[in-house]
Protein backbone atom coordinates (compact mmCIF):
# COMPACT_ATOMS: atom_id res chain seq x y z
CA UNK A 1 0.00 0.00 0.00
CA UNK A 2 3.12 2.70 0.79
CA UNK A 3 3.47 2.51 -3.02
CA UNK A 4 0.17 3.12 -3.59
CA UNK A 5 -0.89 6.66 -5.02
CA UNK A 6 -3.69 8.27 -3.53
CA UNK A 7 -6.29 7.48 -5.19
CA UNK A 8 -5.62 3.65 -6.38
CA UNK A 9 -5.35 3.80 -2.44
CA UNK A 10 -9.06 5.41 -1.95
CA UNK A 11 -10.11 2.53 -4.73
CA UNK A 12 -8.78 -0.27 -1.62
CA UNK A 13 -10.23 1.00 0.78
CA UNK A 14 -13.77 1.73 -0.78
CA UNK A 15 -13.56 -1.90 -1.78
CA UNK A 16 -12.82 -2.84 1.24
CA UNK A 17 -15.56 -1.26 2.68
CA UNK A 18 -18.01 -2.84 0.15
CA UNK A 19 -16.72 -6.33 0.94
CA UNK A 20 -14.81 -6.89 -2.24
CA UNK A 21 -11.25 -7.28 -0.61
CA UNK A 22 -11.85 -9.29 2.42
CA UNK A 23 -9.81 -8.66 5.69
CA UNK A 24 -6.50 -10.85 5.50
CA UNK A 25 -4.47 -9.42 8.81
CA UNK A 26 -2.15 -6.68 9.78
CA UNK A 27 -0.21 -5.40 7.29
CA UNK A 28 -2.68 -3.93 4.38
CA UNK A 29 -2.82 -0.33 6.08
CA UNK A 30 -6.73 -0.04 5.57
CA UNK A 31 -8.06 1.21 9.31
CA UNK A 32 -11.03 -0.83 10.25
CA UNK A 33 -13.56 1.24 9.21
CA UNK A 34 -12.49 2.82 6.24
CA UNK A 35 -14.16 5.40 4.12
CA UNK A 36 -17.32 5.93 6.19
CA UNK A 37 -19.12 8.70 4.31
CA UNK A 38 -21.67 6.57 3.02
CA UNK A 39 -21.72 4.50 6.19
CA UNK A 40 -25.48 4.56 8.45
CA UNK A 41 -23.25 4.08 11.69
CA UNK A 42 -20.02 5.86 11.88
CA UNK A 43 -17.33 4.99 14.50
CA UNK A 44 -14.45 7.69 13.81
CA UNK A 45 -16.32 10.41 15.57
CA UNK A 46 -14.03 10.57 18.42
CA UNK A 47 -12.73 13.93 19.76
CA UNK A 48 -9.09 13.58 21.74
CA UNK A 49 -11.04 15.67 24.43
CA UNK A 50 -13.97 12.73 24.77
CA UNK A 51 -11.30 10.19 24.71
CA UNK A 52 -9.37 11.59 27.42
CA UNK A 53 -12.62 11.56 29.35
CA UNK A 54 -12.89 7.66 28.49
CA UNK A 55 -9.62 6.90 29.36
CA UNK A 56 -9.91 8.65 33.36
CA UNK A 57 -13.21 6.83 33.32
CA UNK A 58 -11.73 3.89 32.45
CA UNK A 59 -8.15 4.18 34.35
CA UNK A 60 -8.95 6.49 37.44
CA UNK A 61 -11.91 3.98 39.03
CA UNK A 62 -11.91 1.82 42.00
CA UNK A 63 -8.17 1.70 41.59
CA UNK A 64 -7.79 4.64 43.66
CA UNK A 65 -9.52 3.29 46.14
CA UNK A 66 -6.33 0.77 46.82
CA UNK A 67 -4.02 3.61 47.27
CA UNK A 68 -4.07 4.67 50.77
CA UNK A 69 -3.99 1.25 51.95
CA UNK A 70 -1.05 0.69 50.02
CA UNK A 71 0.66 3.61 51.77
CA UNK A 72 0.03 2.11 54.94
CA UNK A 73 1.88 -1.31 54.17
CA UNK A 74 5.06 0.31 52.67
CA UNK A 75 4.77 3.61 53.80
CA UNK A 76 4.09 7.53 52.52
CA UNK A 77 7.78 7.86 50.73
CA UNK A 78 8.08 4.83 48.85
CA UNK A 79 4.44 4.56 47.65
CA UNK A 80 4.77 8.50 46.98
CA UNK A 81 7.72 7.91 44.46
CA UNK A 82 6.00 4.82 43.11
CA UNK A 83 2.86 6.07 42.28
CA UNK A 84 4.81 9.12 40.22
CA UNK A 85 7.33 6.80 38.58
CA UNK A 86 4.71 4.53 37.47
CA UNK A 87 2.63 7.50 36.51
CA UNK A 88 5.69 8.53 34.04
CA UNK A 89 6.16 5.36 33.23
CA UNK A 90 2.31 4.91 31.96
CA UNK A 91 2.89 8.13 29.93
CA UNK A 92 6.04 6.76 28.31
CA UNK A 93 3.98 3.08 27.07
CA UNK A 94 1.45 5.05 26.09
CA UNK A 95 3.49 7.52 23.97
CA UNK A 96 4.87 3.97 22.07
CA UNK A 97 1.39 2.34 21.58
CA UNK A 98 0.10 5.85 20.24
CA UNK A 99 3.22 5.46 17.82
CA UNK A 100 2.71 1.82 17.08
CA UNK A 101 -0.97 2.67 16.08
CA UNK A 102 0.10 5.67 14.28
CA UNK A 103 2.48 3.42 11.72
CA UNK A 104 0.11 0.72 11.34
CA UNK A 105 -3.54 2.43 10.94
CA UNK A 106 -4.85 -1.13 10.81
CA UNK A 107 -4.53 -2.30 14.12
CA UNK A 108 -7.46 -2.04 16.08
CA UNK A 109 -7.07 -4.11 19.04
CA UNK A 110 -3.87 -5.83 20.74
CA UNK A 111 -4.96 -9.00 18.94
CA UNK A 112 -4.08 -6.73 15.65
CA UNK A 113 -0.83 -5.75 17.06
CA UNK A 114 -0.03 -9.13 18.35
CA UNK A 115 -0.52 -10.43 14.56
CA UNK A 116 1.63 -7.54 13.30
CA UNK A 117 4.32 -8.99 15.61
CA UNK A 118 3.76 -12.47 16.38
CA UNK A 119 1.83 -13.55 13.71
CA UNK A 120 -1.15 -15.91 13.99
CA UNK A 121 -0.37 -17.35 17.45
CA UNK A 122 0.53 -13.81 18.61
CA UNK A 123 -3.27 -12.67 17.37
CA UNK A 124 -5.12 -15.34 19.49
CA UNK A 125 -2.86 -15.07 22.40
CA UNK A 126 -3.16 -11.36 22.82
CA UNK A 127 -7.05 -11.07 21.69
CA UNK A 128 -8.20 -13.91 24.54
CA UNK A 129 -5.78 -12.26 26.87
CA UNK A 130 -7.34 -8.71 26.18
CA UNK A 131 -11.09 -10.58 26.22
CA UNK A 132 -10.41 -11.80 29.53
CA UNK A 133 -8.86 -8.75 31.08
CA UNK A 134 -12.30 -6.85 29.98
CA UNK A 135 -14.59 -9.39 31.29
CA UNK A 136 -12.85 -9.33 34.63
CA UNK A 137 -12.82 -5.73 34.90
CA UNK A 138 -16.48 -6.13 33.98
CA UNK A 139 -16.85 -8.57 36.60
CA UNK A 140 -14.48 -6.48 39.60
CA UNK A 141 -16.56 -3.48 38.86
CA UNK A 142 -20.27 -5.14 39.80
CA UNK A 143 -18.84 -6.24 42.42
CA UNK A 144 -17.71 -2.84 43.31
CA UNK A 145 -21.26 -1.49 42.40
CA UNK A 146 -22.99 -4.13 44.65
CA UNK A 147 -20.68 -3.35 47.40
CA UNK A 148 -21.56 0.44 46.80
CA UNK A 149 -25.32 -0.37 46.98
CA UNK A 150 -25.05 -2.39 49.80
CA UNK A 151 -23.41 0.19 51.78
CA UNK A 152 -26.25 2.94 50.28
CA UNK A 153 -28.73 0.48 51.15
CA UNK A 154 -27.68 -0.20 54.92
CA UNK A 155 -27.67 -4.01 53.65
CA UNK A 156 -31.31 -3.51 53.14
CA UNK A 157 -31.31 -5.89 49.97
CA UNK A 158 -29.91 -9.10 49.14
CA UNK A 159 -26.46 -8.84 48.04
CA UNK A 160 -26.97 -11.09 44.82
CA UNK A 161 -30.31 -8.86 44.10
CA UNK A 162 -28.27 -5.82 44.59
CA UNK A 163 -25.61 -7.75 42.31
CA UNK A 164 -28.52 -8.30 39.58
CA UNK A 165 -29.63 -5.06 39.27
CA UNK A 166 -26.22 -3.77 39.15
CA UNK A 167 -24.99 -6.11 36.41
CA UNK A 168 -28.99 -5.15 34.21
CA UNK A 169 -27.93 -1.66 34.25
CA UNK A 170 -24.31 -2.23 32.87
CA UNK A 171 -25.54 -4.26 30.14
CA UNK A 172 -28.11 -1.50 29.12
CA UNK A 173 -25.32 1.50 29.13
CA UNK A 174 -23.14 -0.88 27.40
CA UNK A 175 -25.29 -1.19 23.92
CA UNK A 176 -24.37 1.80 22.34
CA UNK A 177 -22.74 0.63 18.98
CA UNK A 178 -20.39 3.39 19.33
CA UNK A 179 -17.69 4.89 21.75
CA UNK A 180 -18.90 8.47 20.55
CA UNK A 181 -22.79 7.33 22.11
CA UNK A 182 -20.87 6.62 25.55
CA UNK A 183 -18.30 9.59 25.47
CA UNK A 184 -20.44 12.26 27.07
CA UNK A 185 -21.39 9.77 30.05
CA UNK A 186 -17.83 9.16 30.09
CA UNK A 187 -17.34 13.01 30.79
CA UNK A 188 -20.00 12.19 33.62
CA UNK A 189 -18.61 9.62 34.99
CA UNK A 190 -14.86 11.02 34.78
CA UNK A 191 -16.31 13.90 36.99
CA UNK A 192 -18.23 11.88 39.83
CA UNK A 193 -14.72 9.83 40.30
CA UNK A 194 -13.43 13.29 40.68
CA UNK A 195 -15.82 13.97 42.96
CA UNK A 196 -15.80 10.40 44.95
CA UNK A 197 -12.26 11.15 45.53
CA UNK A 198 -12.97 14.63 46.80
CA UNK A 199 -15.57 13.55 49.72
CA UNK A 200 -13.51 10.92 50.16
CA UNK A 201 -10.24 13.42 51.53
CA UNK A 202 -13.11 15.86 52.89
CA UNK A 203 -14.55 12.72 55.11
CA UNK A 204 -10.95 11.61 56.00
CA UNK A 205 -10.03 15.45 57.04
CA UNK A 206 -13.09 15.71 58.53
CA UNK A 207 -13.02 12.59 60.86
CA UNK A 208 -9.30 11.90 61.28
CA UNK A 209 -8.48 8.77 63.75
CA UNK A 210 -7.21 10.24 67.08
CA UNK A 211 -3.77 8.23 67.30
CA UNK A 212 -3.05 7.30 64.07
CA UNK A 213 0.26 6.06 63.03
CA UNK A 214 1.55 7.55 59.50
CA UNK A 215 5.14 6.94 58.92
CA UNK A 216 7.77 7.53 56.04
CA UNK A 217 8.47 3.91 55.62
CA UNK A 218 7.67 0.29 56.35
CA UNK A 219 10.05 -2.62 56.67
CA UNK A 220 8.65 -5.51 54.78
CA UNK A 221 9.71 -8.78 53.40
CA UNK A 222 9.55 -9.02 49.75
CA UNK A 223 5.73 -9.93 49.54
CA UNK A 224 4.14 -8.28 51.64
CA UNK A 225 5.91 -4.62 49.63
CA UNK A 226 5.17 -6.25 46.52
CA UNK A 227 1.51 -7.23 47.25
CA UNK A 228 1.20 -3.88 48.14
CA UNK A 229 2.62 -2.22 45.35
CA UNK A 230 0.36 -3.62 42.91
CA UNK A 231 -1.94 -1.27 43.71
CA UNK A 232 -0.46 1.68 42.50
CA UNK A 233 1.09 -0.74 39.47
CA UNK A 234 -2.46 -2.18 38.07
CA UNK A 235 -3.89 1.34 39.12
CA UNK A 236 -2.61 2.78 35.76
CA UNK A 237 -4.17 0.08 33.91
CA UNK A 238 -5.98 0.09 30.67
CA UNK A 239 -3.92 0.49 27.60
CA UNK A 240 -5.56 -2.64 26.17
CA UNK A 241 -8.06 -0.40 25.10
CA UNK A 242 -5.97 2.50 23.64
CA UNK A 243 -5.94 0.64 20.07
CA UNK A 244 -10.26 0.36 20.50
CA UNK A 245 -10.59 4.20 21.18
CA UNK A 246 -7.83 5.78 19.26
CA UNK A 247 -9.96 3.94 15.80
CA UNK A 248 -12.71 6.07 17.10
CA UNK A 249 -11.33 9.31 16.95
CA UNK A 250 -11.63 11.74 14.42
CA UNK A 251 -8.00 12.94 14.06
CA UNK A 252 -5.90 9.87 15.34
CA UNK A 253 -3.01 12.59 15.74
CA UNK A 254 -3.91 14.11 18.15
CA UNK A 255 -4.19 10.75 20.45
CA UNK A 256 -1.28 12.10 22.67
CA UNK A 257 -3.22 14.97 23.48
CA UNK A 258 -5.69 12.43 25.35
CA UNK A 259 -3.15 10.37 26.94
CA UNK A 260 -1.00 13.80 28.72
CA UNK A 261 -4.56 14.77 30.20
CA UNK A 262 -4.59 11.23 31.41
CA UNK A 263 -1.81 10.43 32.78
CA UNK A 264 -1.54 14.06 34.43
CA UNK A 265 -4.70 13.90 35.45
CA UNK A 266 -4.35 10.62 37.27
CA UNK A 267 -1.32 10.91 38.41
CA UNK A 268 -1.84 14.11 40.30
CA UNK A 269 -5.06 12.45 41.59
CA UNK A 270 -3.70 9.69 42.87
CA UNK A 271 -0.89 11.28 44.84
CA UNK A 272 -2.64 13.57 46.37
CA UNK A 273 -5.99 11.23 47.17
CA UNK A 274 -3.55 8.33 48.92
CA UNK A 275 -1.68 11.04 51.05
CA UNK A 276 -4.25 12.57 52.73
CA UNK A 277 -6.57 9.63 53.23
CA UNK A 278 -3.54 8.04 54.96
CA UNK A 279 -2.29 10.90 56.65
CA UNK A 280 -5.64 11.08 58.08
CA UNK A 281 -6.88 7.71 59.00
CA UNK A 282 -3.35 6.56 59.36
CA UNK A 283 -2.38 2.32 59.25
CA UNK A 284 -5.85 1.12 59.81
CA UNK A 285 -6.71 2.09 56.86
CA UNK A 286 -8.91 -0.58 54.62
CA UNK A 287 -9.14 -1.26 50.77
CA UNK A 288 -11.15 -0.04 49.50
CA UNK A 289 -10.51 3.50 51.56
CA UNK A 290 -13.90 4.65 51.47
CA UNK A 291 -14.93 1.78 54.11
CA UNK A 292 -12.75 3.80 56.53
CA UNK A 293 -14.78 6.78 56.73
CA UNK A 294 -17.70 7.21 59.01
CA UNK A 295 -21.24 5.97 57.54
CA UNK A 296 -22.25 8.94 55.99
CA UNK A 297 -18.95 10.01 54.79
CA UNK A 298 -19.12 6.72 53.07
CA UNK A 299 -22.45 7.13 51.74
CA UNK A 300 -21.71 10.20 50.02
CA UNK A 301 -18.92 9.02 48.11
CA UNK A 302 -20.05 5.65 47.55
CA UNK A 303 -22.74 7.42 45.55
CA UNK A 304 -20.75 9.58 43.47
CA UNK A 305 -18.73 6.55 42.75
CA UNK A 306 -21.57 3.99 42.00
CA UNK A 307 -21.80 6.32 38.79
CA UNK A 308 -18.33 5.81 37.37
CA UNK A 309 -18.25 1.67 38.54
CA UNK A 310 -21.06 1.68 36.19
CA UNK A 311 -20.15 3.86 33.49
CA UNK A 312 -16.71 2.62 33.68
CA UNK A 313 -17.97 -1.44 33.64
CA UNK A 314 -20.20 -0.51 30.62
CA UNK A 315 -17.51 0.61 28.75
CA UNK A 316 -15.32 -2.64 29.13
CA UNK A 317 -18.43 -4.51 28.92
CA UNK A 318 -18.92 -2.58 25.00
CA UNK A 319 -15.03 -3.22 24.87
CA UNK A 320 -14.99 -7.00 25.36
CA UNK A 321 -18.38 -7.02 22.73
CA UNK A 322 -16.29 -5.04 20.37
CA UNK A 323 -13.29 -6.92 19.94
CA UNK A 324 -15.44 -10.48 18.73
CA UNK A 325 -18.04 -8.43 17.21
CA UNK A 326 -15.13 -6.48 14.88
CA UNK A 327 -12.90 -10.25 15.02
CA UNK A 328 -16.42 -11.83 13.12
CA UNK A 329 -17.88 -8.73 11.07
CA UNK A 330 -14.28 -6.60 10.24
CA UNK A 331 -14.55 -5.82 6.62
CA UNK A 332 -18.84 -6.83 6.23
CA UNK A 333 -21.79 -4.36 5.57
CA UNK A 334 -23.29 -5.31 9.02
CA UNK A 335 -20.11 -3.35 10.64
CA UNK A 336 -21.10 -0.17 9.54
CA UNK A 337 -25.32 -0.80 7.79
CA UNK A 338 -28.21 -0.99 10.60
CA UNK A 339 -29.02 -5.26 9.69
CA UNK A 340 -30.72 -7.85 12.05
CA UNK A 341 -27.48 -9.92 11.92
CA UNK A 342 -25.40 -7.30 12.97
CA UNK A 343 -28.02 -5.65 16.11
CA UNK A 344 -28.97 -8.89 17.27
CA UNK A 345 -25.04 -10.49 17.55
CA UNK A 346 -24.13 -6.96 18.93
CA UNK A 347 -26.95 -7.14 21.68
CA UNK A 348 -26.25 -10.95 22.00
CA UNK A 349 -22.39 -10.15 22.71
CA UNK A 350 -22.76 -7.03 24.91
CA UNK A 351 -25.15 -9.10 27.30
CA UNK A 352 -22.80 -12.37 26.91
CA UNK A 353 -20.00 -9.79 28.19
CA UNK A 354 -21.75 -8.90 31.43
CA UNK A 355 -23.79 -12.60 31.91
CA UNK A 356 -19.72 -14.14 32.28
CA UNK A 357 -18.80 -11.40 34.48
CA UNK A 358 -21.83 -11.88 36.76
CA UNK A 359 -21.31 -15.46 36.93
CA UNK A 360 -17.94 -15.44 37.66
CA UNK A 361 -17.94 -12.55 40.56
CA UNK A 362 -21.22 -14.20 42.38
CA UNK A 363 -20.30 -17.99 42.21
CA UNK A 364 -16.54 -17.66 42.05
CA UNK A 365 -15.27 -17.54 46.28
CA UNK A 366 -11.92 -16.62 45.28
CA UNK A 367 -13.20 -14.36 42.39
CA UNK A 368 -11.37 -11.21 43.97
CA UNK A 369 -7.86 -12.87 44.16
CA UNK A 370 -8.33 -13.89 40.51
CA UNK A 371 -8.57 -10.53 39.64
CA UNK A 372 -5.51 -10.28 40.85
CA UNK A 373 -3.77 -12.98 38.75
CA UNK A 374 -5.39 -11.62 35.66
CA UNK A 375 -3.92 -8.29 36.57
CA UNK A 376 -0.83 -9.51 36.60
CA UNK A 377 -0.83 -11.74 33.28
CA UNK A 378 -2.30 -8.92 31.12
CA UNK A 379 -2.17 -5.70 32.32
CA UNK A 380 1.36 -5.78 33.21
CA UNK A 381 1.79 -6.26 29.51
CA UNK A 382 -0.56 -4.22 27.97
CA UNK A 383 0.02 -1.34 30.17
CA UNK A 384 3.54 -2.18 30.35
CA UNK A 385 5.83 -4.61 28.37
CA UNK A 386 4.62 -5.00 25.27
CA UNK A 387 5.14 -1.38 24.45
CA UNK A 388 8.49 -2.10 24.36
CA UNK A 389 7.93 -4.94 21.68
CA UNK A 390 5.99 -2.33 19.67
CA UNK A 391 9.16 0.16 19.74
CA UNK A 392 11.67 -2.63 18.89
CA UNK A 393 9.48 -4.12 15.87
CA UNK A 394 8.57 -0.90 14.03
CA UNK A 395 12.52 0.24 14.75
CA UNK A 396 13.82 -3.00 13.21
CA UNK A 397 11.37 -3.14 10.17
CA UNK A 398 10.71 0.64 9.71
CA UNK A 399 14.16 2.25 10.49
CA UNK A 400 16.89 0.13 9.16
CA UNK A 401 16.99 -3.56 10.88
CA UNK A 402 19.65 -4.16 13.69
CA UNK A 403 21.55 -0.97 12.57
CA UNK A 404 18.59 0.86 13.52
CA UNK A 405 18.68 -0.67 16.66
CA UNK A 406 22.26 0.12 17.67
CA UNK A 407 22.67 3.48 16.43
CA UNK A 408 19.31 4.19 18.43
CA UNK A 409 20.79 3.06 21.66
CA UNK A 410 18.92 4.44 23.83
CA UNK A 411 15.61 3.91 22.79
CA UNK A 412 16.89 0.63 22.33
CA UNK A 413 17.77 0.68 25.93
CA UNK A 414 14.42 1.78 27.45
CA UNK A 415 12.42 -0.54 25.31
CA UNK A 416 14.06 -3.65 26.24
CA UNK A 417 13.89 -2.31 30.22
CA UNK A 418 10.20 -1.72 29.30
CA UNK A 419 9.39 -5.47 28.22
CA UNK A 420 12.09 -6.54 31.30
CA UNK A 421 9.76 -4.60 33.82
CA UNK A 422 6.95 -5.82 32.23
CA UNK A 423 7.68 -9.62 32.25
CA UNK A 424 8.82 -9.11 36.49
CA UNK A 425 5.51 -7.24 37.06
CA UNK A 426 4.00 -10.70 35.28
CA UNK A 427 5.48 -12.99 37.41
CA UNK A 428 5.97 -11.60 40.39
CA UNK A 429 2.50 -10.23 40.14
CA UNK A 430 1.06 -13.73 40.01
CA UNK A 431 3.26 -15.22 42.30
CA UNK A 432 1.52 -13.08 45.48
CA UNK A 433 -1.73 -13.13 44.13
CA UNK A 434 -1.46 -17.48 44.00
CA UNK A 435 0.50 -17.37 47.74
CA UNK A 436 -2.04 -14.78 48.51
CA UNK A 437 -4.77 -17.00 47.84
CA UNK A 438 -3.15 -20.12 49.17
CA UNK A 439 -2.63 -17.86 52.58
CA UNK A 440 -6.43 -16.46 52.42
CA UNK A 441 -7.31 -20.37 52.27
CA UNK A 442 -5.34 -21.67 55.31
CA UNK A 443 -6.69 -18.55 57.14
CA UNK A 444 -10.64 -19.46 56.17
CA UNK A 445 -10.90 -16.09 54.50
CA UNK A 446 -11.74 -17.04 51.56
CA UNK A 447 -15.86 -16.30 51.22
CA UNK A 448 -18.93 -18.12 49.71
CA UNK A 449 -20.65 -17.39 46.75
CA UNK A 450 -23.56 -14.72 47.23
CA UNK A 451 -26.65 -16.31 48.60
CA UNK A 452 -29.80 -14.51 50.02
Amino acid sequence: MANLDYAEEKIVQENVANESVPYTGAGDQVDVFGDEEQHDIRYKTLSWQLVAALMITEIVSTGMLTLPNAMAVVGIVPSLILTVFLGVFALYTAKLLIDFKHNHPEVHNMGDAGFIMFGPVGREVFSVGSLIFAIFCVGALVLSGQQALSVLSDNGLCATVLLVIFSLATFLVSLPRTLAQLSWVGLLSAAFIGICGLSGMIGAGANSVPGRVVVATVPNNFYEAFLAITGPVFAYAGHFMFFVLISEMKRPEDAMKAAWVLQGFSTTFYAVFSVVVYAYIGSTVASPALLSLPPIWAKVSFAFGLVNFLITGAIYAHTAAKLVFVRVFRGTHHMYTHTVLGWSTWVGLCFASVAVSFVLASAVPIFSYLTGITASLFASWYTYGVAGFFWLYDTFHLKGGLDALKRRRLGTSLAVATVLAGAFMCVAGTYVSIKLIADAYDAGLVGKPFTC
